[in-house]
């Protein structure tokens, strides 16, 4: 499908899902210019700020999106928020389509008597915090020797191995040097992983829980109890082989015997255990849970058996969810903007030249090839659109540099990130590595316009007095 030319848009967020919308606009449309608007000063959402820094092969995806936003049609223009430097009333005045494409990014609200004591942590926070985000804060408190993990997804297993990994073992990756210090003085010694329901009802992918029974001194604990087959684990296992593959990883640990568990640091997987209390008075002390009974179908009923578990920190991975963009329609239930096959609807009317695409789209379901997949819909929905429409003038769409320069917004274009993204590897040289995030986004940003060229390494200090 092919669209006149030239066409305008602009995409707000610079993950995945705004990437491949640009990449496929490119494609598609002969001439087309993209403005990608991101938030931070930095492209790439929540590759780079959402997959675990020991996992470097998944952040291979970057090099992907790089060659699209290298692409001549398409404009970075980093460090703006689209809200407050800009609204998004302005961007639909100056562009043919606006297409939002700002993530996922907070925790799911926990809805469990004392959630809210210090130390329950969301694991959105957690895992923006240990991949260097800007924008949280620098400390983190890893003080707790016991912690509980609640959630059966990749990840609660990210969480998971991230706290119970042994800090030399992350030397060669790319966190910052306040990360890296914080986690030298962990003194985790045991995390229990609770789920609802039972083994073979995980979402872990079969690699990465494979790859957590592999770490360095780390002992995996399952009680063989949990693992007792019944019949809809024997379907499970026979219809679809990741499921077949967790379950024999979980009843491989559940036969070593007790005396050839030597390691200094256990991960404890209790099946059927819903969260019932985060237990404290002024903090964590414990982890009220109640025992479910599994139906045999795949379903678990509550029962009448509560569980305390003795922990100093509670971490909730229990899911992302998207925040409202202002002046946006939102569904606050579902926490995805309303749309029809990516066109956004305001009360059940289409809003011209408002589009949306990728987790705020659809929810935080899916890998990426479900995003390229998404991204094309809204790209099919938006071109049929236009050409049913006038056409923006340049002038127009080109006057919004102007606007974000007269309110002072510094503007991180794609130059500006490769000289962010210069000095991280630099910076990661220094160390013996291929790359070191700088964390403050005041030096990034001043990278990023090329105001500064100095590398000042931040001090390791990393947790609270």
């Amino acid at each position: 499908m092919i669209a006149r030319s030239p066409l305008r848009v602009a995409v707000v967020g610079a993950g995945p899902a705004g990437i491949y919308a640009g990449g496929i606009l490119t494609e598609l449309v002969p001439g087309v210019r993209v403005d990608v608007i991101e938030r931070l000063p930095t492209p790439y959402g929540l590759v780079r700020y959402g997959v675990s820094p020991d996992h470097p092969k998944i952040k291979k995806i970057i090099d992907s999106l790089h060659i699209m936003l290298d692409h001549p049609g398409v404009r970075l223009l980093g460090n703006v928020d689209v809200g407050t430097d800009v609204t998004v009333e302005e961007l639909r005045a100056h562009y043919d389509a606006v297409i939002l494409a700002t993530g996922a990014t907070r925790d799911v609200p926990f809805d469990v008597p004392g959630a809210d004591l210090p130390g329950s942590f969301g694991a959105a926070d957690f895992v923006s915090w240990y991949d260097s985000h800007p924008d949280v804060p620098r400390q983190w408190p890893l003080r707790a020797r016991s912690v509980a993990v609640i959630g059966a997804g990749n990840v609660a297993l990210d969480v998971t191995r991230m706290l119970i990994r042994h800090p030399r073992s992350l030397t060669h990756t790319d966190i910052s040097d306040n990360v890296e210090a914080a986690f030298a003085k962990n003194t985790i010694e045991d995390i229990h992983v609770f789920a609802r329901r039972g083994p073979v009802d995980v979402r872990f992918s079969p690699g990465e829980l494979r790859e957590l029974g592999e770490l360095e001194d780390v002992d995996v604990i399952v009680d063989p109890a949990d693992v007792v087959r019944d019949q809809h684990v024997e379907r499970m296992t026979r219809q679809f082989a990741p499921r077949r593959l967790v379950m024999a990883s979980f009843e491989r640990w559940a036969q070593i015997p007790a005396d050839e568990r030597t390691a200094a640091r256990r991960v404890h997987f209790h099946f059927y255990r819903a969260p019932a209390q985060v237990l404290g008075t002024d903090r964590v002390e414990g982890l009220r849970t109640q025992c479910t009974v599994p139906d045999g179908y795949g379903h678990v009923n509550p029962s009448d058996i509560y569980e305390d578990h003795p922990v100093q920190a509670v971490y909730r991975a229990v899911g992302y969810a998207s925040s409202p963009v202002p002046g946006v329609p939102f569904d606050p239930v579902h926490r995805t903007v309303p749309h029809t096959r990516g066109a956004v609807l305001d009360s059940g009317e289409q809003v011209p030249g408002l589009y949306v695409t990728g987790w705020i789209k659809r929810g935080p379901v899916g890998l990426i090839g479900a995003t390229k997949s998404d991204a094309r819909e809204t790209i099919e929905t938006l071109l049929g659109d236009v050409q049913q429409r006038p056409a923006v003038s340049g002038r127009r769409a080109r006057s919004v540099d102007a606007l974000l320069a007269e309110r002072g917004v510094q503007v991180v274009d794609w130059r500006g990130w490769t000289r962010i993204d210069a000095a991280e590897r630099e910076l990661g040289a220094a160390r013996g590595r291929e790359r070191t995030k700088i964390v403050d986004r005041d030096l990034m940003t001043r990278f990023g316009a090329g105001t500064t060229t100095t590398l000042v390494p931040a001090p390791l200090e990393a947790v609270e007095p």
